[in-house]
């Protein structure tokens, strides 16, 4: 019997099928759901913030984009996954207030798949699809075994990406 995984904010897990992992309230943070399409090993990461290096307290490797996604990628290849197959796939991200300042503090959400999308691209990594920006907030599901990433959100139909 397959197992759901749940992960927290600002964390990360690693499962292999037919296992599959979720994470909820993806407002401005990002879920960056990596596998291995050969060995169906895989992993979810829940990430709030894009760079730890602007952070003085950065302990938390799961919280930060830059981080955070060398971190699964880390834990994927321990788990058997083969470093040069990893595809990814992202969602969240979205502009959950509206504000007149255009600052970079109140647009998190386009900052951290900005910076997402950069360490996947740092680290050879395809993004093979994505639902980010927008709105609204989304909670994720994700199946190592066959890439699926389901998307659901307040008001909309559940959707795979």
């Amino acid at each position: 019997m397959s197992e759901v995984i749940k992960v927290g904010m600002a964390d990360l897990k690693v499962c292999v099928s037919p296992d599959t992992i979720t994470t909820l309230g993806l407002g401005s943070c990002v879920g960056i759901a990596i596998r291995d399409p050969m060995t169906g090993i895989g992993g979810l990461a829940h990430i709030m913030l894009p760079d730890s290096t602007q952070i003085k307290d950065n302990s938390n490797i799961p919280k930060f984009a830059d981080t955070g996604i060398e971190e699964l990628v880390r834990c994927i290849v321990k788990a058997g996954g083969a470093r040069n197959r990893l595809v990814a796939k992202i969602a969240g991200g979205a502009q959950m207030f509206a504000f007149q300042n255009k600052s970079s503090l109140v647009r998190v959400g386009e900052r951290n798949v900005e910076a997402s999308k950069a360490k996947l691209k740092e680290l050879g990594i395809p993004i093979l699809a994505e639902d980010t920006g927008e709105n609204f907030g989304r909670t994720v599901i994700f199946s190592p075994e066959t890439g699926e990433f389901q998307i659901r959100a307040v008001g909309k139909e559940p959707y795979t990406i």
